[in-house]
């Protein structure tokens, strides 16, 4: 999808806020709902992933099974929202030995577990808005002793609210970040510093 795009400083791959934000991303939803919400926090849109159960509610990007994104930035950074219930995502990733791995990450496990072709990782979440930031080198490095060499999908499952998903080529300071893609925009960190 990206491989043949020149990548450097952020690729993003998902905005709430844009025109058509689900245009590369696939979806599958059985009891619950995948939907463009105004977040009262953020006073702005957010895509809302809810369900009863996380594996059966999700977006994946890219939208065909047999895709890859292939986006070679070594970040991958998610501001999202913790809506207090189980939540997970995954990075599916190609190391320097052509092998897929998958990282799973989600706030209802409490231990790592790597295996051959996956690694599971809790993440701990503040309560409402966050920003994750994986170092998908470090990752690969750290779980199976390869190289990373790009990413090939994400997929998201229920239940949070996304305002962006974007990679990026280092971790930049929030100074650093354009307004958009920061966890709380100028205008906004002050409506959230008088709640």
């Amino acid at each position: 999808m990206f491989r043949n795009t020149y990548q450097s400083g952020f690729l993003s791959i998902l905005y709430s806020v844009g025109s058509n934000p689900m245009s590369i991303w696939g979806r599958k939803v059985k009891n619950g709902h995948i939907k463009r919400v105004t977040d009262e926090d953020m006073r702005s849109l957010a895509i809302e992933i809810a369900g009863t159960n996380v594996a059966t509610t999700y977006i994946t990007s890219p939208p065909d099974l047999k895709g890859s994104l292939g986006v070679k930035l070594p970040y991958i950074v998610l501001t999202v929202k913790n809506l207090k219930k189980y939540f997970t995502f995954e990075v599916t990733i190609l190391d320097d030995k052509d092998m897929r791995r998958r990282f799973r990450l989600s706030n209802y496990q409490s231990t790592t577990r790597v295996r051959p072709f996956s690694c599971m990782i809790p993440i701990g979440l503040n309560p409402g808005w966050n920003q994750i930031q994986l170092n998908l080198v470090d990752f690969t490095r750290r779980a199976y002793g390869t190289n990373y060499i790009e990413t090939n999908r994400v997929q998201i499952h229920a239940n949070c609210r996304l305002r962006r998903v974007y990679f990026a080529d280092r971790l930049y300071t929030e100074d650093e970040l354009p307004a958009d893609f920061k966890l709380y925009s100028p205008h906004m960190a002050k409506q959230v510093g008088k709640t």
